[in-house]
Formats: C-alpha cells, sequence, structure tokens
C-alpha cells in the first residue's frame, strides 16, 4: 500500500488534546508520524493547506436498510453517500428485514460490507427477537459476529422488565444499550410534534412527554442494572435535562443529538412537506435551543444523523401517510459548522470531539484518534467551504432531505479511509 503525506494541515486530534499546524504520514493503512517537516520520498502527497485533518469522523446511527429494502438503500450507497459527507465509519441500527436479532444477519451485514462498503460498518444487534419486545434476542452470539452494542431503534422496549433483563444481559457482555426513547401509547397516531405548528396544520401533535417518561425509565433502570445506557437522537429539552442530571450523579448515561434537530424547530416545517417529517418529530424552538445549549455544556456526548432513507414512492405521500425519517449523512457537517463553529459557540476542536473520540468512547471502538498505530482513517474538513447541497446529486439512493438548495459554509474536504481516499472534493 502506498504511503500517503498529508502537509500543511492543522492537525485536530482530540484524544490525544493535540491542536495545531503538522503533516500526517500513513503507512500500510495505519498513522506512521505525526509532526513538522515530515519527509517520505515516493508517497502521494495531499495539501492540507487552510483545512483541518482530523480522526475519521463516526456517525453512530444510521439505517442502512439491507437487508430487505435495497429499494431505499443498500451498504454499498449508504456507504458513499457516508463518505462524501466525511464519515470513515458507520454504525447501522437493526430495523432491516429480516430484523438483524440474530449471528446469521449479522454476518451478512458484516460480510457485506466487507465487500461493497467504502467505509467501516459497524452493525448494531436488536434487543428483542424481530424488535417485538417480547423476548431477548440473541445477543452473545451477535456480539461474537461484530455488533457493537444493542438497540431496538424504531420500535421502543416498552416492557419495562424486558428492558431490565437486557440491560443486565448487556453489562454482563459489556455492550452499551441504545434506546430509542418513545411511549408509543402517548405518541400514538402522531405525525408531528405537539404545539401551536401542529394545531395550524390540522396535523395530529406528537408530545415531548413521550420521550420524557421513556427517557426517565430506562435511566432509572440503568442505575438499577449499572449498564451503559445511551439515548438515541435526543430532541426534547426535559429529557436532555435528566440526562445532564443522570451524568452529574456518575451514571453511565450518555446520548447523541442529530443535526435536524438543533438546526429546525417545528415552526420550520414547510407546510405538509414529507421531508420534514422524522421521529422524534422536530420540536419546539425551546427544545432546539436546550439541545444547541446541551452540546455547548457537554450534557449531550456526541452528533449523529439518524440517516434514514426512504424510497420516493413512499416518501412522497400525504404527510399522515408517508414513514417517517430524513437523510442525513452528507449534511451534518454543514450543519454543525453552521449552528456551532460560526456563531462562535464552540471551538473546532469540541466539534471533532463529538464525531471522534466520543462515539468512539461509547461504542468501544479503536477509532477516533490519530494516535501512531491508529487506523488510518482520516476526515479532512474545510471550515470556509461554500457549497449547495443538492440531493438530486445525493450518493444515497434516496432524496427524502428537507436542505434541498441549502447553501452551507464548511464540509468536508476528503475522507480517507485505513490510509486511502475514498472520497474527494474537487479544489
Amino acid at each position: 500500500m502506498p504511503n500517503l503525506l498529508i502537509r500543511n494541515g492543522r492537525v485536530i486530534d482530540p484524544a490525544s488534546k493535540f491542536d495545531g499546524p503538522a503533516d500526517l504520514l500513513l503507512h500500510d493503512g495505519v498513522v506512521a508520524a505525526m509532526g513538522t517537516g515530515i519527509e517520505a520520498p515516493g508517497a502521494e502527497v495531499y495539501d492540507a493547506h487552510g483545512l483541518a485533518v482530523c480522526p475519521g469522523f463516526i456517525d453512530m446511527h444510521v439505517h442502512l436498510r439491507e437487508p430487505g429494502f435495497e429499494h431505499s438503500e443498500t451498504i454499498e450507497t449508504g456507504s458513499r453517500a457516508a463518505a462524501a459527507g466525511g464519515f470513515t465509519s458507520i454504525c447501522c441500527m437493526p430495523n432491516t428485514s429480516p430484523v438483524n436479532d440474530n449471528v446469521t444477519v449479522t454476518s451478512y451485514i458484516v460480510e457485506r460490507a466487507r465487500r461493497v462498503a467504502v467505509v467501516n460498518v459497524y452493525p448494531i444487534g436488536a434487543i428483542t427477537k424481530g424488535s417485538a419486545g417480547e423476548e431477548l434476542a440473541s445477543i452473545g452470539s451477535m456480539k461474537k459476529a461484530g455488533i457493537v452494542a444493542i438497540s431496538d431503534d424504531g420500535r421502543p422496549v416498552m416492557n419495562a422488565r424486558v428492558m431490565r433483563r437486557a440491560m443486565e444481559m448487556a453489562r454482563s457482555m459489556d455492550l452499551p444499550v441504545i434506546d430509542h426513547c418513545e411511549d408509543l401509547h402517548l405518541s400514538a397516531g402522531g405525525d408531528m410534534h405537539e404545539g401551536l405548528a401542529s394545531v395550524r396544520m390540522g396535523l395530529r401533535g406528537i408530545p415531548s412527554c413521550s420521550e420524557d417518561v421513556m427517557v426517565a425509565r430506562d435511566i432509572l433502570l440503568a442505575e438499577l442494572t449499572g449498564c451503559r445506557f445511551h439515548v438515541a437522537h435526543i430532541s426534547a429539552r426535559h429529557s436532555i435535562a435528566m440526562v445532564a442530571h443522570a451524568k452529574s450523579r456518575g451514571l453511565p448515561i450518555t446520548s447523541e443529538v442529530c443535526p435536524h434537530h438543533f438546526s429546525l424547530s417545528d415552526e420550520d416545517i414547510v407546510a405538509y412537506d414529507s421531508n420534514y417529517k422524522m421521529k422524534p418529530p422536530l420540536r419546539g424552538r425551546v427544545d432546539v435551543r436546550t439541545a444547541v445549549d446541551g452540546i455547548v455544556s457537554g450534557a449531550i456526548d456526541a452528533i449523529a444523523t439518524d440517516h434514514a432513507p426512504h424510497a420516493g414512492s413512499e416518501k412522497m405521500q400525504e404527510f399522515e401517510r408517508c414513514p417517517f425519517g430524513i437523510l442525513g449523512l452528507e449534511t451534518a457537517i454543514g450543519l454543525t459548522f453552521e449552528t456551532f463553529i460560526h456563531s462562535g459557540l464552540i471551538p473546532l476542536r469540541k466539534m471533532v470531539e463529538l464525531f471522534t473520540v466520543a462515539p468512539a468512547r461509547i461504542l468501544g471502538l479503536n477509532r477516533g484518534t490519530l494516535a501512531i498505530g491508529a487506523p488510518g482513517d482520516v476526515t479532512i474538513v474545510d471550515p470556509e467551504l461554500k457549497w449547495t447541497y443538492d440531493v438530486n446529486r445525493s450518493h444515497s439512493k434516496s432524496a427524502n432531505s428537507p436542505y434541498h438548495n441549502h447553501e452551507f459554509r464548511g464540509g468536508p474536504a476528503a475522507t480517507i479511509v485505513n490510509g486511502r481516499f475514498v472520497w474527494r472534493r474537487d479544489r
């Protein structure tokens, strides 16, 4: 494998607390050297002047749809969208068909990703068989096959006793439990956040408390069992406050927020445009402000996309009938620059931490650092890049995004996996 020398960049590695001008040498797929004036005769040279050279970004929450829903996305197309979005590693949720609740499906995803994916793909196994919430899945065998966490994402475990047993099992195997926190009885029939906007549009509402009560329950169960518990796509202000309180008490609780939940509110929804329909729904402005404050304060640990592609034949229906979910991989970095960096709310090194060392720590991945000997995964970002997102040119098979034609300042410049470029933008 040829060497790759990245010169003249600002290297940011939150894991080692390094932030400064340096060259980075990748050799045989791993980080070989970092410093100034590195010489590597015969190496491919990439000039990163004006750019930030970071550990490979990790998205710990995506839906790749394969097996079963390849008309919406595949492991191959989802991985290419990830690369174009600056991600070198992605973790795929188990709501496929069949559900990833056994070693056969897990092994299929691992092997398929090895063959066709251009980024690292880590499967997340189901908590219960068929994600039906009744009987625990084959968690032990799935871990041996490669899962990095368990979740019934999209179908919350309503039975508290089943969730307790899952947490006890996960603790014994040192796996985090990731929950889509939603009380299905409170949210039943809802299409968007319950508030003035839903009343104006005449759409059924999903109250914030449908998330809050499940976050509270799972925090109590995590305290009881000692399990590492992670709140997926947190969106409601009381949920964020509860997580912050649990963390202050030393409980092993973490959470993630999606870019759409800190950049859009329910008042931004273009009337009846199904591209704005997701779950959790776009919340009120006070919830958006709390999500932003949660990133700034450290109450929220990571940013994840909840990339949820849907074919146009499914998504382009009436708001009440279409499925929940939007694309997220190719716009996440741009939205984070827009909300946090160019507004001065957090420094760039904090943004890099949210996409690298934080998700790696939560999931126990050997990624997210530029330490010597670490995998040669690198995300290069351009803080001043001006670009426009065109959903029709997306690498995903689907086009369900509310950010079509959105103009960004700041975004990915190149994506490197195991020492090789898998995507780069023309400069």
